[in-house]
């Protein structure tokens, strides 16, 4: 990491900053005197949750706030104060000193303009050039961001490239004017965590080839610890604590700290004899480079046979079910899916010859990258997209045969929870509606024992029973989530299926909705089929993991025996992009990952 003890003047310098906004004719603060400096080549992290105030200080630098916006406080880059500039001087300085790379490229791009014309354009507004001089630079910027094809990404438009090739594009328009600050808010939440590992890189390496200050606005631990030489922990519009990155993680002095960095699920935190896994260990190993990674012998040799213990007792307990009679709740036997043909677009298979057993009481994690074919093999699930070859099996349901009285049936069978409980909730019904809708068009309850089972429900996700009056907009996103999964359990499924349901939450949230999962789960003894592209999040809940790749399931196992000695070269490489919250031991991590991607 860089060192920040002695770097001169600093580029940026925020004293006693403070945002309030204009609602309902009073000020409602959003910042509160907050203070801090950045230094060339120094990467600042501000974390914090939703609402914490991390955004709006750092777009109050821009001036970008919305007219019912007030800012008091000092704001120096390069010793000059900003707070008093004018509006075209701010202009000047925003894209040109200052630039910003936003969380989700596809609405920060313009898309009817190619990359191209997009870069040219931030070029030329700064700098007296050519169309030719502006092209030459455009194409080097994206030579420079690593984009695998500069020519064909400068002359596509945003919808053509990939998340990760979008957020590179950005990333080089955001770097077409040499910025002596670059502001990162959340760059890396819309990404899988390989293309993340990849943008994390490349921050890091133009970091040390621009020398540029960056705050890195995140309330992802493990980019902070991947990336961050300083962090300001921000909460309710104050800075709460500060210190180096070793400070925070090894040392955190304020409970909100402290309870931020509990909150972040560890990858192989404990396994099933209650130990931890050391995956640095396991990806070593893997690499042929055990070396890499001082191991004590003996220690090793204890944890393999713990591990060979815990797989003796998971197929004991496979073998026992299957003696036993215990019918599976999901079956997949060499299922195809196709999404159909739409007019000219022929259709497209998305999973092939897939394989996966999901028992009562039990609970798989699939994984893999976007497009992998996981979300797929859900909604297939829940009869929502067809079988074209093999056997789909559910509650007892043959859905090869796409017959309308037996998805009918299985509707009642299975429950749904996903991805953006904001988009899955009809706004214009309270809440206690949305959860009974589904009772009631089952005619499993009405009037006063639909009523009651409504509060029943409200109980057991830990809502106050108040709460059936109010709308979605009305709450916050963990509890959206929260009416989401008790909608989803209301007809008592047999299978229960997550898509993403903790992506979109901040880290805190997300960890007690993986409590309320874990606890319902314990307690109604659904099948849970876990759909997510993060690890550290199955490897809370699911007994066994199975990994996609290009709509193939590659690899399955208990959650022992995938993460402590992962046989294909993808989910080494998955594993491997995980980052940690930890900053010595994620530089371990890179390393192996380096490692590993130069043997594929």
């Amino acid at each position: 990491m860089t060192d920040t003890t002695d770097q001169g003047a600093p580029v940026l310098q925020v004293k006693d900053l403070s945002v309030d906004f204009a609602v309902d004719k009073k000020w409602i603060p959003a910042a509160i005197d907050v203070s801090y400096e950045v230094h060339a080549g120094e990467v600042l992290a501000i974390v914090g949750e939703s609402g914490s105030g991390k955004s709006v200080s750092s777009m109050a630098l821009l001036g970008l706030l919305p007219k019912n916006a007030r800012i008091t406080g000092s704001i120096k880059l390069m010793g000059q104060e900003m707070s008093d500039m004018s509006s075209s001087k701010v202009r000047e300085i925003r894209g040109n000193d200052i630039a910003m790379i936003f969380q989700e490229p596809m609405t920060a791009l313009n898309p009817v303009y190619t990359i191209g014309a997009q870069i040219i354009e931030a070029l030329r507004l700064h700098n007296m050039m050519s169309p030719t001089e502006a092209r030459d630079r455009a194409l080097e910027l994206l030579t420079m961001v690593e984009l695998p094809d500069p020519v064909k990404a400068f002359n596509s438009y945003p919808h053509q490239l990939s998340g990760g090739q979008r957020q590179r594009a950005m990333i080089a328009q955001s770097l077409s004017n040499d910025p002596v600050l670059l502001i990162a808010d959340e760059p890396t939440t819309a990404l899988d965590v390989t293309v993340q590992a990849e943008i994390l890189d490349l921050m890091r390496n133009l970091r040390d080839h621009l020398h540029s200050a960056v705050i890195l606005i995140t309330h992802d631990m493990g980019v902070v610890a991947d990336l961050s030489d300083r962090i300001a922990v921000m909460r309710r519009g104050l800075i709460v604590e500060t210190g180096t990155a070793r400070e925070i993680f090894t040392n955190p002095q304020h409970p909100y700290t402290q309870e931020l960095l509990a909150a972040v699920p560890h990858l192989g935190a404990a396994d099933s004899t209650g130990e931890e896994i050391d995956l640095t260990a396991a990806l070593a190993a893997a690499t042929g480079n055990e070396d890499a990674i001082a191991v004590d012998a003996e220690e090793l040799a204890r944890r393999e046979a713990a591990n060979r213990k815990a797989l003796e007792v998971s197929e004991r307990a496979r073998r026992a079910a299957e003696v036993e009679g215990t019918a599976p709740i999901l079956e997949l036997v060499d299922v195809a899916i196709e999404y159909p043909k739409q007019g000219r677009i022929p259709a497209f298979r998305a999973v092939e010859g897939a394989n996966l057993i999901i028992r009562p009481g039990e609970v798989v994690g699939l994984v893999g990258e976007s497009g992998s074919g996981k979300t797929t093999i859900g909604r297939a699930a829940v009869g929502l997209l067809p079988v074209v070859e093999g056997t789909l099996t559910v509650a007892g349901v043959e859905l090869t045969k796409r017959d309308p009285k037996k998805l009918r049936s299985l509707r009642r069978k299975v429950g749904m929870v996903f991805q953006d409980p904001s988009s899955s909730l009809n706004p214009r019904l309270p809440v206690g509606e949305s959860i009974g809708e589904p009772m009631y068009l089952a005619g499993v309850a009405k009037g006063d024992a639909l009523q009651k089972r409504i509060e029943e429900l409200l109980d057991q996700v830990q809502l106050p029973r108040s709460y059936r009056n109010r709308y979605p907009h009305e709450l916050s996103g963990g509890q959206k989530q929260r009416v989401g999964i008790a909608r989803a359990i209301s007809l008592s499924p047999e299978l229960l299926v997550a898509d993403e349901p903790t992506s979109a939450l901040d880290v805190s949230v997300q960890a007690t909705v993986l409590e309320l999962l874990q606890d319902l789960q314990s307690r109604l003894k659904f099948a849970c089929l876990f759909v997510t592209h993060d690890l550290a999040v199955v490897d809370v809940l699911a007994d066994r993991i199975a990994v996609m790749r290009r709509g193939v399931i590659v690899e399955q196992g208990t959650r022992d025996a995938i993460l402590r000695n992962p046989q294909e070269s993808y989910t080494q490489r998955l594993i491997a992009a995980v980052p940690l919250p930890d900053p010595e031991k994620q530089r371990e991590r890179r390393e192996l990952r380096a490692l590993l991607l130069d043997r594929s």
